[in-house]
């Protein structure tokens, strides 16, 4: 272990150390550049980090390199060319031989594979950043699903967070306050901490199995106990078609998958306080009837009463257009800076009318909005560059952080699936307007 760890520590350091040589030496040869040049530089070297820091941390496997993905899910923190490249973590990782997938089951279940199964896939049919997932069948007869945690992953959380903050700080990407560094920190080592524990997930699954029960065409796997430890979860297996798959099915099934994306969704913020945040589309398989399968509950966050009033208030304030009232809500939210600088209600307007399009809110949209043709995230893109002006006044918020990710998780979800669908019913449902 303590060997595995020094070869860590010496590759982030390298990182590190490398990283922060470019930044010095590009401050130095820009001194006197003009601004655009200097802009220019900046993206170069951001480009140039952003690709040094994924291909170290996708060498690595564990904690560093989901690390990497879940910077690359908080965009709004990170420079985009840092994001892009981090972006390439997502992508399933190369998996680890079955010789130590079957030393940490044996090792975590205190018995022999071919005990505690008739049958076991040695070859993963999904690999993660912190484990891989295997099929396999209970002496019982009941078929299963078997996800492994990598060995040590746990061990080194902390220290590999400590140094990709470090690279990141060194080469002048996170451009915000100590304060807020130490909050969106400390937000991403708790939703680390919660990943890497599976009896916090199989306590999740069994959570928001109970809370989705009455609505059969929403399936949670069951969680199989007596296989079952910190870093081993056995869960039942619920199959389902891929997002791309169904896409390819009539709209009207679309229409059953996509409200039951949005009551999962909604229905977990608003009736339970606690969230899925990580809509990801291979944590969910879909079915030709329209039920959906959900999967991986290591990502869960909990919300306060206080917090869930002020995101009501606030979707309330956006679905009538109130701007006022909107601003007030986002400095609740800590998205608004509380200073003197006006931000015209114009400003919030465009915003609305680009944001609740794709839920069909009038005026913005009358009736069905077709998400396979969506313009949302190009009209978003190009607002932030005409608004680029105001955006000193706003900052990422650790309240909102996970929220962002699933909502925009699940939009990209309805989109790659290409459902029409008119979705103002199903927001009346949790908010009044």
């Amino acid at each position: 272990m303590a060997k595995s760890s020094g070869k860590r520590f010496m590759k982030l350091a390298g990182m590190t150390a490398s990283i922060a040589g470019k930044a010095a030496k590009n401050s130095l040869r820009h001194l006197s550049s003009d601004e655009e040049k200097r802009l220019q530089a900046r993206s170069e070297l951001m480009q140039d980090v952003g690709i040094q820091i994924a291909e170290t941390l996708g060498e690595m496997k564990g904690a560093v390199m989901k690390v990497g993905q879940i910077a690359s899910q908080y965009k709004d923190v990170f420079p985009p060319e840092v994001a892009n490249a981090l972006e390439k973590l997502q992508k399933d990782a190369p998996p680890m031989p079955y010789a130590q997938i079957r030393a940490q089951i044996e090792r975590e279940l205190k018995a022999p594979v071919n005990e505690l199964f008739t049958e076991f896939e040695e070859t993963p049919f999904a690999a993660a950043s912190i484990g891989q997932v295997h099929r396999a069948v209970l002496p019982s007869g009941q078929r299963v699903v078997v996800k492994v945690q990598y060995p040590d992953v746990d061990e080194n959380c902390d220290s590999d967070l400590k140094q990709v903050r470090m690279a990141l700080k060194i080469a002048g990407v996170l451009n915000m306050s100590k304060q807020l560094q130490e909050q969106l920190f400390n937000e991403i080592r708790q939703s680390l901490h919660d990943e890497l524990d599976y009896i916090k997930e199989a306590h999740n699954l069994r959570v928001f199995g109970a809370f989705h029960a009455e609505d059969k065409g929403l399936i949670i796997p069951k969680v199989i106990s007596s296989h079952s430890s910190k870093r081993i979860l056995t869960l039942t297996e619920e199959m389902g078609e891929t997002l791309t798959v169904a896409s390819t099915w009539d709209n009207d099934i679309k229409q059953k998958i996509a409200a039951r994306l949005f009551h999962f969704s909604a229905g977990q913020l608003f009736g339970l306080y606690r969230m899925h945040c990580d809509p990801h589309p291979g944590n969910f398989a879909f079915r030709a009837d329209g039920s959906v399968v959900a999967y991986d509950f290591g990502g869960i966050r909990s919300y306060s009463d206080s917090e869930v009033k002020l995101f009501r208030r606030f979707a309330k304030h956006a679905l009538k257009g109130d701007v006022t009232a909107l601003e007030q809500d986002l400095i609740a939210l800590d998205i608004r800076r509380d200073d003197d600088k006006i931000v015209p209600g114009e400003f919030y307007e465009k915003w609305l009318e680009i944001g609740l399009k794709p839920m069909s809110i009038k005026p913005y949209q009358d009736g069905a909005f077709d998400f396979a043709s969506s313009q949302t995230h190009h009209e978003a893109i190009a607002q932030m560059r005409t608004s680029l002006k105001y955006f000193g006044q706003f900052q990422p918020s650790a309240t909102t952080m996970m929220l962002d990710r699933t909502i925009s998780g699940q939009y990209w979800n309805l989109v790659n699936l290409g459902v029409t669908i008119d979705l103002s019913p199903l927001v009346k449902e949790y908010i009044e307007f």
